[in-house]
């Protein structure tokens, strides 16, 4: 206890002067409180004063005042609570005039906000934006290059990014506010039509790209004025005005138009100079556009066409020929749709009409010199003069009755000769001839090519039903089909000849008024059925060879002397059961022999068929004791029928070598 009263006692010095010093400081911060009350009274009483001449918000405002020590003074009645505090005196009124005032003072944002900027100023890097808060923010001048005029005081709308970055600074954006009511804008002007103003970013195929609204929109060439560009590229950088035409929402494509914004001035323009126009006036224009149809003229706001058929009176392949490019001439009106708008021009019109200048002197029966211009298969347009020209048919190109295309005895550029078959001064028309510069080779054609003589000629077309050969220029005849050969079946007549070769016929016909040839070639032999109807009688036997057996069955069979007979399927079937095949070589019997139709018609099977019925016939006991002894029955009665024929069909041998010797000279 004692050392505890001692330890208190040595304490008690040290209390003393910290408790001194804790009173020593509230007493000096008492007397700070009193004179920020004081000041603060001081600053209420004169806002109260002056509130009625200066609408603004009062503001508090601490004033620091060095004091002494020795002036401050025990405030024993001083109430703590009312520190900071003053008597409200104003009004309901005069509170939200004040509570209004300070809130348009200041604004809240937040980012990713979409607000109205002011701008305040503009260079030639940056454009600063007041928006109402503590800070302004500034934008780049590239994100108001669609703008040029933007100036001072204009409000813009601006994209909050960020309120405050690490600097302090307030970061907007206009290009992104731009782009996010762009589209919900893009549409409203669609429906109402709205102009609206876009900046020309660069060129594209086939258009160019505009920025509006932040957006890029398409402008096709064919919209950007009504005359054809030729150069996008005087487009680009500029600011130009724009309807908006379409809208693809799936792909978030724009199509505009600055073409439509003066089509509705040009329409009232058309109106009221077609409702001025007459047919037949003579306007001056200026060649707007050229096609291979013909060539667009601007008549000062409308347009009319002039057809190439009305550039010239000379025919021409294309209008470049003779025009070019803003140049300018006169033109007639031929004709003009008030509903359409549609306004047909001439120029060759307001010339002098080429077939007034045609030389009264020519006429039917003349030659002239033309130049070739159009080549169709029907034949060759021939320009006697510029403007003037006749058609030489291809009828009148050769004396020939088979016609072939133009284009084989003419082309564009030749120049020709030719007689003037027809010519129509009023209706403007002119036919030529070519052939008849030349002797008619159908001229004195008996004396040259009588019934019966005989010729060599071209082979020039092979058809189905004969053969066409060419005796000369214009003078040539068929072969039909059925006078090529005398023995042989002909199937068609390539089997015989082809284009170009040279063939040796007779005269058979001749049809002067239709100009044609009759000719054979097989007639230049005697006949040799008149020989074969002495050799293949019916029942004689005869060795062959079968060539060909047909999808039916029937059986081709060479004989000798290069005729040929047929048998049907039962008639080739042999003793044993089997049936012959191609390249068999059997005997034959004659069933059948046609002189007028050249038919012979034969039989294997017949042969041991009547064979075995001789046989059937006779005693069966003497067929058995001599079966030993006789030949083969079958060939026994080939022999014996071969032997009969010989001797009744054969006849003189010197008149069948001589027939032999015919047909090989005839095959030669």
């Amino acid at each position: 206890m004692a050392e505890k009263k001692e330890s208190a006692s040595k304490a008690k010095p040290a209390t003393k002067k910290t408790a001194d010093k804790p009173t020593a400081e509230k007493k000096s911060a008492t007397v700070k409180k009193e004179v920020a009350v004081e000041s603060t009274e001081e600053v209420v009483s004169e806002t109260k004063e002056t509130k009625k001449e200066k609408p603004v918000v009062a503001k508090t405002q601490t004033q620091r005042v060095s004091v002494k020590t020795s002036d401050i003074k025990p405030l024993a009645d001083f109430d703590w609570d009312k520190i900071g505090k003053y008597e409200d005196s104003y009004s309901s009124s005069e509170k939200k005039t004040m509570e209004s005032l300070y809130d348009e003072t200041l604004k809240s944002i937040a980012d990713q906000d979409v607000m109205i900027g002011t701008v305040v100023s503009k260079t030639n890097r940056e454009v600063v934006i007041n928006i109402g808060y503590k800070s302004e923010g500034v934008i780049s001048i590239s994100e108001f290059r669609y703008n040029p005029e933007l100036k001072a005081g204009d409000q813009v709308e601006v994209f909050v990014v960020n309120p405050e970055d690490k600097n302090g600074q307030l970061i907007l954006s206009h290009a992104r506010a731009r782009s996010l009511k762009a589209w919900d804008r893009v549409n409203d002007v669609l429906a109402s039509q709205e102009i609206i103003k876009g900046y020309v970013k660069c060129r594209t195929k086939g258009g160019l790209i505009v920025d509006v609204f932040g957006l890029e929109a398409f402008l096709p060439g064919s919209q950007i004025d009504v005359k054809p560009i030729r150069d996008y590229d005087v487009y680009v950088d500029k600011t130009m005005e724009f309807k908006v035409v379409k809208i693809n929402k799936e792909f978030k494509n724009i199509v505009v138009s600055h073409k439509a914004l003066i089509e509705a001035e040009i329409e009232q323009q058309k109106s009221q100079i077609i409702s001025k126009l007459e047919k037949g006036q003579v306007l001056e224009g200026t060649v707007k556009n050229i096609t291979s149809y013909g060539v667009f003229i601007d008549l000062g706001g409308v347009d009319g066409l002039v057809h190439i058929t009305d550039l010239s009176w000379s025919r021409i392949n294309h209008p470049e020929e003779i025009l070019q490019l803003d140049q300018k001439l006169n033109v007639v009106i031929l004709d003009f749709d008030d509903d359409k708008k549609r306004i047909a021009l001439g120029i060759k019109q307001l010339q002098e009409h080429p077939w007034d200048k045609l030389d009264t002197k020519i006429d039917v029966g003349d030659k002239i010199k033309g130049k070739v211009v159009v080549v169709a298969d029907y034949g060759a347009f021939i320009e006697i003069i510029p403007g003037v020209e006749g058609l030489i048919h291809v009828s009148e190109i050769t004396w020939s009755n088979h016609l072939k295309p133009a284009q084989e005895f003419f082309k564009v550029g030749d120049m020709v000769e030719a007689q003037i078959l027809t010519l129509d001064r009023e209706e403007r028309k002119m036919s030529l001839g070519v052939k008849q510069l030349t002797k008619d080779p159908w001229e004195g054609i008996e004396s040259k090519y009588g019934v019966g003589s005989k010729h060599t000629g071209k082979v020039t077309n092979i058809s189905d039903f004969g053969v066409f050969v060419e005796l000369e220029q214009g003078v040539d005849g068929l072969i039909h089909i059925s006078d090529l050969s005398w023995a042989k079946k002909i199937n068609h007549p390539s089997e015989v000849t082809k284009v170009g070769n040279k063939m040796d016929i007779v005269i058979l016909e001749i049809d002067r008024d239709n100009r044609r040839l009759s000719l054979g070639h097989k007639q230049l032999e005697e006949n040799p059925w008149d020989v074969f109807e002495t050799v293949f009688t019916e029942g004689s036997t005869h060795e062959g060879t079968i060539t060909e057996i047909t999808a039916k069955g029937l059986a081709i069979v060479s004989l000798q002397y290069g005729v040929e007979g047929i048998a049907t399927k039962k008639n080739i079937e042999k003793e044993d059961g089997s049936f012959a095949k191609v390249d068999d070589k059997l005997n034959f019997k004659v069933l059948e022999f046609n002189k007028n139709a050249k038919k012979i018609v034969l039989s294997h099977t017949q042969l041991f068929k009547e064979t075995e019925g001789e046989q059937s016939a006779k005693p069966a006991g003497k067929s058995k004791s001599k079966s030993s002894q006789e030949p083969d029955s079958t060939a026994k009665a080939v022999k014996k029928n071969n032997e009969s024929s010989e001797k009744s069909t054969l006849g003189d041998i010197d008149a069948l070598s001589a027939l032999k010797a015919s047909l090989e000279k005839g095959e030669k």
